[in-house]
């Protein structure tokens, strides 16, 4: 879900610190490093009547969208076909073929060949589904419909190259050459080209390929997701979050960085872009953290971290929250719960290294004075209750997901409509968050280019699990992935830990867990491996996310450093020791399923559970830190970690052990601070 959207953040004016830091960089610093690394920010330039046309195109398109969705029954060989072929309309016309091509109102002659021929094969599938379903197999001896399947693939996989990147097209282009080798008999130029046919047959005219599993919950849940994310922004609720966070944190030591944890935690769990919320949290959060004292690879490193965390928190997760209950079967509600321990370990590790860092260096709040009132704020609580109406619809299954979400959208035109009355009985001068029409407009066309690079990217992981399923490559890999490990389940969640990663690099938070659902998690699901079902998708999840701040390609760590004028590698760095507990509570819950609150028996239990947990995440992030109340020697550094890790892991006799080894070093600590400081 596309909420926080990078060229509104760049467009805001600069914060009272921005100002006076120069230190700080500017909205071009970002939009530089962004068009560097992140594939979403090189679009192309349109001005006047044309980009009148494509903004209504896309308006249209959103308003198709919640239609069809939710009011439409057609059939899926008609219906996804038009869904992907007007993905490759507004993307060929909104990403240009190469970096750095700002040219305005220009599109080469190739771009508009392939804005016809690219979308008018997913047309031309639709108009003429009934004569595919009827032929069948027999598909395969029209030259015509084999020419149009293969535009169709070649052209989906162009747009891809063009926003979401390399590492997903080198997986599908790998897999589908394997596909073909497989799938060839004796070679023979007319096995050769039987093969090739057979291949665009499946990918394209079957729901083994684009037309697959991810694509369809991408038409049918996740577009309409990102519209409510886009209406949900214009409401002001972004700013709320930002101004709670202010009034809960902002006064204590180091306020600015745990301002940071929580609003981007807020933030992003209804945002389904890592990158996109540090931008627009980070503009404001950075400048402060920098003002107080945080270095600038630290302080991008927080912003980095929390806004990718984000969306693993709940109720929302990202919208991944309402997919994982639709591939996995569990309810929503069960989803929600089984989310909390996970997130509430990953926040607490980074506020946990926010406040030794303040401590350390000395650092101190934000005077009360200059933050936001909590009863001002309690006034403005109304903004939540589309979010809130949304997961009681779920939960109760009141209705579809879909419907539900089309149903929070018109909840949030309410809200901010009813947001304007106040702000105007109030005599507020700021209307900087009054919903207006032309706001309304701009939410259903954000939510149209928020769809593309999600769209693409499902499209290819229906490639990708069209080939394991053809192949039966699902066994094969599970077989290489059990020698590999030699039957050890540890070596065998590294190994599908670098391939989540790996896959996850660059790719949107919806589509990436589509991606992980379909080619990870049975793998891990498998008895001789042996991960629970919920633990194997929970697990993917994880690492898909993490993608965006593990370096190399660590695009929110990137978008960090840009504002805080840092070095990206140092920040990605920085960003993965502050997200430690993401790296290790995955393999927890992996290996004892009970910190999701599976198989736990009583509510004794689960108040063991917890506490353990956050006592471990407090000794690993404190060992990582090297700071309590003074300077922590290796030696008792590495203690902490093995303390810390004994109470993560469930279990009566590992909590003893670690809970011993955790407070023993505190109170050392504290004892030779007291000593040093009487002397």
């Amino acid at each position: 879900m596309a909420l926080f959207k990078k060229k509104e953040a760049e467009q805001a004016p600069p914060t009272a610190f921005e100002e006076h830091d120069t230190s700080v960089g500017t909205a071009a610093d970002v939009e530089a490093v962004m068009k560097k690394y992140d594939r979403e920010s090189n679009t192309r330039v349109w001005e006047g009547m044309p980009k009148l046309v494509i903004r209504w195109l896309m308006v249209l398109f959103s308003l198709y969208c919640i239609i069809d969705t939710v009011f439409l029954s057609t059939m899926q060989e008609i219906r996804l076909p038009v869904f992907v072929g007007l993905i490759l309309l507004f993307g060929f016309l909104t990403f240009p073929a190469r970096k750095g091509d700002t040219r305005v109102n220009h599109m080469p002659w190739y771009d508009i060949i392939l804005l016809i021929i690219g979308p008018g094969a997913y047309f031309f599938y639709a108009v003429n589904a009934q004569n595919v379903i009827q032929m069948s197999a027999r598909v395969m001896q029209n030259d015509l419909y084999m020419v149009i399947g293969l535009i169709g693939i070649l052209a989906l996989v162009e747009l891809c190259r063009r926003c979401v990147g390399l590492p997903i097209l080198c997986v599908a282009g790998v897999l589908l050459v394997y596909t073909f080798f497989n799938l060839m008999g004796t070679p023979s130029a007319d096995q050769v080209k039987l093969t090739i046919y057979q291949v665009i047959r499946t990918m394209f005219y079957t729901n083994n390929g684009i037309f697959g599993g991810p694509i369809s919950v991408c038409a049918k849940f996740i577009v309409v997701f990102i519209i409510f994310g886009a209406f949900l922004e214009r409401t002001g609720i972004a700013q709320f979050f930002i101004n709670l966070a202010n009034a809960v944190a902002g006064a204590a030591p180091g306020g600015p960085a745990k301002v940071a944890v929580i609003s981007s935690a807020l933030c992003g769990m209804v945002s389904g872009s890592s990158v996109g919320n540090t931008v627009t949290t980070g503009s404001v959060t950075i400048p402060m953290m920098k003002k107080t004292g945080y270095k600038g690879e630290f302080a991008g490193a927080v912003e980095a971290a929390a806004s990718t965390g984000g969306q693993i928190m709940p109720p929302i997760m990202g919208a991944a929250a309402f997919l994982m209950a639709e591939f996995t079967g569990e309810p929503y509600s069960q989803i929600a719960v089984r989310a909390i321990l996970p997130a509430v370990l990953y926040f607490t590790g980074i506020y946990i290294a926010v406040h030794l860092e303040a401590k350390k260096l000395g650092l101190q709040g934000i005077p009360r004075d200059q933050l936001p009132k909590m009863g001002n704020l309690m006034k403005k609580i109304y903004l939540l209750f589309p979010l809130v109406l949304l997961v009681i619809l779920v939960s109760t299954n009141t209705f579809t997901m879909a419907k539900s979400a089309a149903i929070a959208i018109v909840a949030a035109v309410a809200v901010g409509l009813l947001n304007n009355v106040v702000d105007m009985a109030a005599k507020n001068e700021d209307r900087a968050d009054f919903l207006t029409f032309g706001k309304i407009l701009d939410a259903l066309e954000g939510g149209a280019r928020g769809s593309i690079t999600v769209a693409v990217a499902c499209g290819v992981a229906g490639i990708i699990s069209g080939c394991i399923t053809v192949t039966g490559l699902a066994s094969k890999l599970l077989s290489a992935i059990v020698n590999l490990s030699g039957g050890h389940v540890m070596i065998a969640l590294v190994l599908t830990m670098l391939c989540c990663i790996v896959l996850g690099m660059g790719v949107p938070t919806t589509a990436n867990y589509c991606i992980m659902a379909a080619t990870c998690a049975p793998i891990l699901m498998d008895p001789s491996i042996g991960v629970s079902k919920m633990a194997a998708h929970f697990f993917v999840f994880y690492f898909g996310i993490v993608a965006d701040i593990t370096p190399p390609v660590a695009l929110a760590a990137y978008a960090g450093s840009a504002i805080a004028k840092a070095d990206p590698m140092k920040t990605g760095v920085n960003a993965t020791k502050l997200a430690i507990a993401a790296f290790i509570v995955p393999y927890i819950f992996a290996m004892n399923p009970q910190m999701l609150f599976v198989d736990v028996s009583s509510a004794l239990q689960v108040v063991q559970i917890c506490i353990s947990a956050l006592l471990g995440i407090f000794g690993v992030a404190a060992a990582l830190n090297g700071f309590l109340y003074r300077p922590i020697s290796p030696l008792l550094r590495l203690v902490l970690v093995v303390g810390g890790l004994g109470m993560l892991i469930p279990g009566t006799v590992t909590d003893v052990v670690g809970f011993v080894l955790v407070v023993g070093v505190v109170f050392y600590q504290k004892a030779t601070a007291k000593r040093l400081a009487a002397a």
